[in-house]
């Protein structure tokens, strides 16, 4: 995994998330976005109820068992929503005492700084979606890309089969010039919308 330290890039990441979340507006949530299964709504559901995940993990409690979509929020709340919970998970995983022992997520029992590096990676590229769904409102940070397609390539390699249990799909290539988030969303299996 990265050895980077990955909580102040995990910070970045949730303050980038959070500032484009609040850009979202009621006519978009019934939108299209680079996940296919999900719309605007969905892809906000699940930023919130699998960071309220992230959280109860890093509170040392079972992730697996919370749902990775949050419900009754209202259309006008996302944004408060998750403010609330991402300024929860930067409390949980504060100490050096959590980076480094072992926590219990999706894809197994691993230390604590390889779980919010994954997490990490799953926020930035869930990011791209959104703003790839928006229309692209604002400029993303490229350095959060970076970690973040690092990290996937370490725990998403091309050995590694992608099936049911995997929640991104099989990779593809990028396009010759792609950008870093078009580089990860690649990676991810995610390909932009078409909007003609």
């Amino acid at each position: 995994m990265n050895t980077i330290d990955p909580r102040p890039v995990y910070t970045r990441a949730t303050e980038q998330a959070a500032a484009l979340i609040k850009t979202v507006r009621p006519e978009q949530l019934d939108g299209p976005t680079p996940c296919i299964e999900f719309d605007v709504r969905t892809l906000l559901s699940h930023i919130v109820g699998g960071t309220r995940r992230i959280a109860v993990v890093g509170e040392g409690g079972d992730g697996l068992a919370m749902q990775s979509f949050a419900e009754g929020i209202a259309d006008d709340g996302w944004a408060a929503a998750y403010d609330e919970v991402r300024v929860r998970v930067l409390r949980a995983w504060e100490t050096d005492e959590r980076m480094t022992s072992a926590v219990r997520v999706p894809w197994g029992e691993v230390p604590g700084h390889a779980a919010l590096s994954g997490y990490v990676m799953e926020i930035v590229t869930h990011t791209w979606d959104l703003s790839e769904a928006l229309g692209h409102p604002g400029e993303l940070d490229p350095e959060l890309a970076e970690f973040a397609l690092a990290t996937a390539r370490q725990v998403l390699p091309d050995s590694r089969p992608r099936d049911e249990d995997t929640p991104f799909d099989a990779r593809h290539q990028a396009p010759e010039g792609a950008d870093v988030y078009e580089q990860l969303a690649a990676w991810m299996g995610r390909r932009p919308l078409d909007r003609a």
